[in-house]
């Protein structure tokens, strides 16, 4: 990413045309491609941008950035304070507070939330579609496949239905009962799940995480 302070004024010529008058803004050279105009208000929006596709020609005091359409964003440059490139590398993307892995990991050590008596069988627990969440052994012994969804919506339903066909055909594991468990069920999930002979538990997160045992952390 290249970040250029500078005293310049922008004119854009497309869809419409507009103009900034002389000042200093934030110029940012994104890695896609992307040029982003920005002032020191306004919030989090650029003054004005041009999206990728779209190339950057650089001459003495000015820039022209022309984009597939033929629109031109034009960057009269009259003073540069600053001039800095940095690679940032490959962004690995939001991690939002209570998705599904963290709730995983709570629900494995909290199975009280579940029943009393529930022991653990294992996290990730393979089929030949892919691992449900948590196989788990009731206080009688029985075989309990879990599922977890931060939002659990019909297709969740759908994913453990086939999760249970094939883990049922397994005698050793047979009779494998189903839960579904998510922060919040929509009402089509719950009908189809009870239909199904699934049981669905509410996580309460915060909660969880406020009894989360730090003495199982490595560090």
């Amino acid at each position: 990413m290249r970040l250029v302070i500078a005293r310049c004024s922008v004119d854009y010529v497309g869809r419409l045309t507009a103009h900034l008058p002389s000042a200093l803004r934030l110029l940012i050279v994104k890695a896609d491609g992307s040029v982003l105009v920005h002032s020191d208000g306004g919030s989090y929006k650029p003054l004005n941008w041009m999206s990728p596709p779209c190339k950057l020609s650089e001459q003495p005091g000015q820039w022209t950035v022309t984009n597939k359409a033929g629109e031109t964003l034009a960057i009269t440059l009259e003073e540069i304070v600053s001039d800095s490139s940095v690679d940032l590398g490959v962004d690995p993307g939001l991690k939002k507070d209570g998705v599904e892995s963290h709730l995983q990991e709570l629900l494995a050590v909290q199975l009280h939330h579940l029943g009393d008596g529930w022991r653990l069988v294992r996290r990730e627990f393979p089929t030949p579609i892919g691992p449900v969440d948590l196989m788990c052994k009731d206080a009688a012994g029985g075989s309990v496949a879990v599922e977890i969804k931060r939002r659990g919506e019909i297709d969740g339903v759908e994913q453990l239905t086939r999760y249970l066909e094939l883990l049922n055909r397994d005698p050793l594991l047979a009779p494998v009962q189903g839960i579904f468990a998510a922060q919040e069920i929509k009402p089509q999930a719950r009908v189809l799940a009870t239909d199904r002979g699934i049981r669905c538990v509410l996580l309460d997160y915060e909660a969880m995480r406020g009894t989360e045992d730090d003495s199982l952390r490595l560090f």
